[in-house]
């Protein structure tokens, strides 16, 4: 069994819902916690079991409502097509504000991006996403850089599920 707990007593919260991409949210999920991070995963409900787009199921712990940016240490948000609906919550574009203007970790992967864009948080920040979105991160004020993981102050993203290894150690980054 390993010693590393370098996050022993940060909490994470991954987003969750449905036609999320499986590995962008259990890939980061298990290694938050094999480093010794507490994880919540919030959906829309909670208590629903919401089916990833290559058909792995995921229950939320919690509903979005619910959750509140000073009970946590970063968010992750995976990509999918769940972004594309989450973003239209009103209360979840401003729960992803509070993380961002208190320094939090705001981490997103490939089509996770359009969750900060919508929530406004990404002028001026140096980021990466899915090539789909490339154009979406420019025009939300965003400088796009084609890499695997890029880490700007509390932020970090990636651009697709091969890229989880140096995503996920561009999360420890931060958190720890």
């Amino acid at each position: 069994m390993s010693s590393d707990l370098s996050l022993s007593g940060k909490r994470a919260l991954i987003l969750v819902g449905e036609i999320y991409e499986d590995l962008e949210l259990w890939y980061p999920k298990l290694r938050l916690i094999e480093a010794g991070a507490e994880v919540v995963v919030a959906g829309p409900e909670a208590g629903v079991v919401y089916a990833g787009k290559n058909g792995y199921p995921c229950k939320s712990d919690s509903a979005i409502s619910d959750m509140k940016a000073d009970d946590f240490d970063g968010l992750v948000v995976p990509g999918g097509f769940m972004p594309d609906k989450l973003r239209r919550d009103p209360g979840l574009l401003q729960l992803v504000r509070d993380f961002a203007e208190a320094d939090k970790l705001v981490a997103a992967v490939c089509h996770g991006g359009w969750i900060p864009i919508s929530a406004k948080v990404y002028e001026g920040v140096r980021v990466t996403g899915s090539p789909g979105i490339k154009d979406d991160l420019i025009n939300a004020g965003a400088i796009w850089e084609d890499a695997a993981v890029v880490v700007d102050r509390h932020f970090v993203s990636s651009r697709k599920p091969d890229d989880l290894p140096d995503f996920c150690r561009g999360i420890l980054q931060v958190l720890s």
